[in-house]
């Protein structure tokens, strides 16, 4: 009963009835930001990679697999880059390639296939390898909400991260390799305001109510109700009033679980009807939110954390989510609590009742944002920024670094709904991650059932594509031959990264060999799938993208995330 009533399905727009499941998740404003970005996907030269590994392109299966997961949810735009033709060996992997496209480009067709899915997206196809885009032009890149780089050798990811860091434009590296899975994001700061918490408890300040709750609260005399009434009391007001009786007693709110296990009992005392067929259903849900409902609205660790990392001194090309977060943080000093969220949960009331309580804290929670919204305001015009606009009205992609559209006052309703659970992600660069040693648990990697060994092992087959110029067992005749070059090209990287003794386990190192570097489709169907949820939590920025190596074991379906 807290958001707005559902628009009657004949009312709702065509694009409504289209996204309707999305928009659910990530709101209008979310699928104004999607609709709004310009994604690239690229990968391996064709002219760089040999004739057995022709899947590893931009177009190939798991690149078709995350334009996919894309498209159909109605990003904006996506180009393609890939100089590869279509072959036969494609036709067994690539379902959104067919036998009259063998020889013409890979890339063109997978476009028209894909543009065929959603006719809202646009896109379009760049016939050159990526080293070639690289050489040539690397400021290309630049226009780009996110790239996406698959199956990519390193040499050339690590130009492109190297690239895309110095133009903040985020990259995520997405990998197929027989069984393994593979994904790795590059972000430099990722700020979300919408991080959609599990199990969010609702802001209803029971302990410290404001002055307008408050006198809501003891106007209201539960004794004097009618039965009728009384089973229609919002069961926020039940456990207050009890647990103005309960203070009154014991000198404080509950503290531990005994204690609100006996208010909870305390509560049910106060029923007028306790028989199983005819019970007060209100005062049922107040005795199951004592455990959630009497939390106090002090500033958590996590808000003062980032407090503490507003830049210093804000400048004209601070980004608007830290000029808010100022605001924010010159209102919680003030005030010593958190905006109210407005946010009232459903329960058993009459609607009178509950919508007179639901604007009470709607009220609250507008004056608190107005307050937040002067001192965004204040902050924002001490370093010469842009002043109020209205809700998400010049979206625009993350690409546009240069602009800073300023403090609007949706982002600040924004920021004060959800105040108890910002979250910023400062991350590191591929190219850092390659030129620096990795700090991996050697337990971990020596552990068979640790799937660390994995990541571990697709850096030994970059190293041993490196010298050998193809990957480990792409050649039948050659696969004993290639165990032991992987083997020396382990042992060259673990000894570069640690000092004692770390042993792989053969199994593991015939095994990436028997793959050579085959793309499975249930594999990159998965990879890609899960890589398109963390670009549209990128782009979105709702929900918590993952920090910052993922990595998929489909022989035993398991998974593990590395932070490197």
């Amino acid at each position: 009963m807290d958001s707005k009533p559902a628009t009657p399905l004949s009312e709702q727009s065509d694009k409504t009835k289209k996204y309707d499941r999305q928009l659910r998740l990530w709101g209008d404003h979310g699928q104004a930001l999607l609709e709004a970005a310009h994604v690239c996907v690229c990968g391996a030269s064709a002219a760089t990679t040999n004739t057995t590994d022709l899947s590893l392109g931009g177009s190939s299966v798991l690149g078709a697999e995350v334009l996919r997961s894309l498209v159909l949810p109605g990003v904006g735009k996506i180009t393609i880059i890939d100089d590869a033709t279509v072959t036969e060996a494609d036709l067994g992997t690539n379902l959104l390639v067919n036998a009259d496209g063998v020889g013409g480009a890979r890339g063109e067709q997978l476009l028209q296939c894909l543009l065929e899915m959603n006719t809202d997206v646009r896109g379009s196809f760049v016939d050159q390898s990526v080293e070639d885009v690289l050489a040539s032009d690397p400021s290309f890149f630049d226009a780009f909400t996110i790239v996406v780089a698959v199956n990519m050798h390193e040499k050339t990811l690590l130009e492109l991260s190297d690239v895309l860091w110095r133009a903040k434009v985020p990259l995520i590296a997405v990998r197929s390799y027989g069984l393994i899975g593979y994904i790795r994001i590059q972000v430099e700061e990722q700020t979300i305001i919408e991080s959609h918490p599990d199990n969010e408890i609702a802001d209803l300040r029971l302990l410290d109510p404001f002055p307008a709750l408050k006198e809501h609260f003891d106007s209201i005399e539960l004794e004097s109700m009618s039965d009728k009434d009384h089973s229609h009391v919002p069961y926020v007001i039940v456990v207050y009033k009890f647990l103005q009786q309960w203070i009154h007693v014991h000198g404080g709110p509950p503290a531990n679980y005994r204690e609100k296990k006996s208010f909870a009992l305390m509560i049910r005392d106060g029923m007028r009807h306790k028989t199983a067929s005819d019970f007060e259903e209100n005062f049922e849900e107040a005795m199951k939110a004592v455990n959630t409902c009497l939390s106090g609205c002090s500033v958590p660790s996590s808000l003062e954390e980032l407090f503490s990392l507003v830049p210093s001194p804000l400048t004209p090309s601070t980004p608007p989510f830290w000029l808010a977060l100022a605001g924010l943080q010159t209102f919680v000093t003030s005030n010593k609590r958190l905006p109210v969220t407005g946010a009232l949960p459903d329960m058993t009331a009459d609607s009178v009742s509950y919508i007179k309580l639901q604007n009470i804290y709607r009220e609250q929670a507008a004056q608190d944002c107005e307050a937040v919204l002067r001192h965004s305001l204040d902050t924002s015009q001490q370093v010469s920024s842009c002043g109020v606009r209205s809700a998400y009205s010049d979206c625009k992609p993350l690409s546009d670094k240069g602009s800073n559209v300023g403090v609007t006052e949706s982002l600040v309703k924004n920021v004060c709904r959800n105040a108890a659970h910002l979250r910023v992600l400062r991350g590191t660069s591929i190219a850092q991650e390659y030129s620096h040693k990795i700090n991996l648990a050697c337990n971990d990697i020596e552990q068979c059932d640790s799937d660390v060994v994995w990541y571990v092992l697709l850096r030994a087959v970059d190293l041993f594509y490196s010298e050998f110029h193809c990957f480990p067992g792409c050649y039948k005749q050659q696969v004993e031959t290639d165990i032991v070059r992987l083997k020396v090209c382990l042992s060259r990287l673990l000894s570069e990264w640690t000092s004692g003794s770390i042993s792989v386990k053969d199994d593991h190192i015939h095994e990436m060999c028997r793959y050579g570097a085959a793309q499975i489709h249930s594999v990159a169907s998965f990879i890609g799938g899960c890589a398109a949820h963390e670009i549209i939590k990128i782009i979105t920025s709702q929900y918590v993208p993952l920090d910052n190596t993922f990595i998929y074991n489909a022989a035993t379906a398991s998974t593990t995330t590395l932070t490197l």
